[in-house]
């Protein structure tokens, strides 16, 4: 009996004593002190934040070391295109995620330079709109061929940027990368104007989740038994990329900033690549 009484008190002290650890470890939903990234795939609550700052950069996907995220007839950009295509994925035309694109306005971006945008050089040399590679496919149907020939393909959509939010976190401390959209962009080098054309912007938690559902890998390019999930490649950062802008108050981007010759840019981006390596250990120095 004496054993039983004891039990009885012992429990009652456990509950009285853990109540309040179980109250602080779960605070609640409501209360302004708990705030999330909504854009987050991974959210950390505000208050565990220590630093944070926003990165822009550039995967270009016809890099060999990139060759993983875009293997022929699957690249990364085909499957997005179609996610688009077939109404699974929300393209927007701003970062904030308030202006969504409607089909016909992305696939408007994607149309090639209209024939009479030639230049008189590339016209003497026969760059028409009925030029010799449009023939090829004058066996296939008129809609196809009027695809072909409008559209820039899958594989000329090769750059990908994406902006993230580097994080600390202080109470695990970590320092974590925190993709919150990516963005399709065709290169300068298929437009005479030298400009590169941006095409729009995603969210990567929607794009996570549909990588996920099409089940889309990672291609090993050396070993055929090491293929891994898409998003699994990205949280293990197996893409070379480069920074080009770095959050400011002027919004000015790496080649704004550092314009006096053509690798002045690439430079100050390899350096605060860098920088932002060495900074999770300067941060425990005394």
């Amino acid at each position: 009996m004496k054993r039983f009484a004891l039990l009885c008190i012992v429990g009652l002290l456990g509950l009285i004593f853990s109540s309040p650890a179980q109250a602080a470890e779960e605070p609640d939903a409501d209360s302004p002190h708990v705030a999330y990234n909504p854009h987050s795939l991974y959210p950390i609550p505000e208050e565990n934040v220590l630093i944070k700052n926003r990165i822009w950069r550039h995967i270009d996907l016809k890099e060999k070391s990139n060759k993983s995220f875009f293997p022929h007839k699957n690249e990364i950009t085909k499957v997005i295109i179609e996610g688009v295509e077939t109404g699974l994925l929300t393209v927007y035309s701003d970062e904030a995620f308030t202006k969504p694109m409607t089909k016909e306005e992305f696939f408007e971006k994607l149309k090639l330079p209209k024939a009479d945008d030639f230049s008189e050089e590339e016209k003497a040399l026969g760059f028409t709109d009925d030029n010799a590679w449009q023939d090829k496919v004058q066996e296939k149907s008129t809609a196809q061929k009027e695809k072909l020939a409008e559209y820039f393909l899958p594989n000329e959509v090769s750059i990908l940027e994406l902006m993230e939010d580097w994080i600390f976190d202080k109470v695990r401390s970590v320092q974590i990368y925190d993709v919150q959209s990516v963005k399709l962009i065709i290169p300068a080098d298929k437009f005479e104007t030298g400009l590169c054309r941006e095409i729009g912007i995603f969210k990567y938690k929607d794009l996570a989740a549909y990588f996920d559902e099409k089940e889309l890998a990672w291609v090993n390019v050396h070993n055929g038994a090491g293929n891994i999930k898409m998003t699994e490649a990205f949280a293990l950062r197996l893409f070379s990329s480069r920074i080009v802008k770095l959050e400011n108050p002027d919004d000015n981007t790496i080649a704004d900033l550092y314009n006096k010759t053509p690798k002045a840019a690439v430079i100050a981006s390899k350096e605060l690549e860098e920088k932002l390596l060495e900074k999770e250990y300067f941060l425990w120095e005394p």
